[in-house]
């Protein structure tokens, strides 16, 4: 681990999740004897889905926000995003009665405008590349002086993050494995640094897409490697691994365990069918691993986080 750098302690984790709890839920812990029989294990699921903005990004926003000074805050908070962080920082701004400026490229789902909207943010509008996002993002932050807050390789994003584990663990429940999905990964190396000081027992498992499958290969090289041309339904996991968060990951991981679009797909059913619940594909990726990998949870009492619920009902990939 980068030795100048201090991650978050439990101290820090626990006065997060002290200080975001008026913008957040303390959201659920579901079970399903069918889904238990089907994987051969027993699995509680953490219901990230009806999280505040439908998913656990509203608690890295939330703390990241609240942790700013009155200076910083009087200026405002800026990003760049088309997904789940956008709304989240949006709302979290919102909450804190501050502005937030969101950079989305003009080709963001109409429904995901519509949430950064409902929620206050300022929309930028920008070209849909990454060097047009980022381009943008810094003349906004130029122009207004707000604070840029990233969606995942930020420490006080990663300690918000951090909480929805912290949770999981005060439920008492005597988990061996712990399996969070991982895109930019704040929120499996949040939930590394809580169950490493928690329950260094538990083995904690990265949940990916083949096809962005960074974190994998960044695991087995033992080396951060860069995503390339990533291409799978799991959308909300298209990005590269963040810096910090490799830190934590290569440190406190047991693995990275992947699945494909058809697997994702299948976990995604499964879901809806025996729990009644809705997910997105991103979330549905820890369940495909689970099922995928026996070998590794058989007979064994799980914990999943289902990160988000945010789904375009009328293009259900089944």
């Amino acid at each position: 681990m980068t030795p100048e750098i201090t991650f978050p302690s439990l101290l820090d984790i626990r006065t997060a999740h002290a200080r975001i709890q008026p913008m957040i839920h303390r959201t659920p812990i579901l079970t399903s004897s069918a889904i238990d029989r089907i994987a051969g294990c027993e699995i509680y699921f953490k219901c990230e889905n009806f999280q505040k903005v439908g998913a656990f990004k509203a608690r890295g926003a939330a703390n990241a926000v609240l942790k700013l000074s009155s200076q910083q805050q009087s200026r405002g908070v800026a990003t760049h995003s088309s997904g789940n962080h956008a709304a989240a920082l949006a709302r979290a701004a919102s909450a804190a009665g501050i502005n937030s400026y969101i950079v989305m490229p003009s080709t963001a789902p109409e429904i995901k405008k519509k949430a950064v909207e409902s929620y206050g943010g300022q929309i930028i509008f920008c070209e849909p590349t990454l060097e047009a996002r980022q381009h943008t993002l810094e003349e906004v932050v130029s122009d207004t002086g707000a604070t840029f807050i990233p969606p995942y390789d930020h420490l006080d994003v990663i300690e918000g993050q951090a909480t929805c584990a912290l949770e999981i663990w005060e439920e008492g429940l005597s988990l061996e494995a712990l399996v969070a999905p991982v895109g930019g990964g704040g929120l499996l190396g949040g939930t590394a640094l809580t169950t490493h000081s928690l329950v260094p027992t538990c083995k904690v498992y990265g949940a990916e897409p083949e096809g962005a499958d960074d974190a994998y290969r960044s695991f087995q090289a033992n080396q951060l490697i860069p995503m390339a041309n990533p291409k799978t339904i799991a959308d909300g996991l298209l990005t590269s691994l963040g810096n910090l968060n490799w830190a934590i990951i290569s440190r406190y991981v047991a693995d990275i365990l992947t699945a494909n679009d058809a697997e994702i797909i299948a976990a995604m059913r499964l879901v809806y069918e025996r729990m009644k619940i809705v997910i997105e594909p991103s979330c549905a990726v820890p369940l495909a691993v689970v099922l995928k990998y026996p070998e590794c949870f058989i007979g064994k009492k799980v914990g999943i986080i289902l990160s988000g619920g945010n789904v375009d009902l009328g293009k259900l990939p089944f």
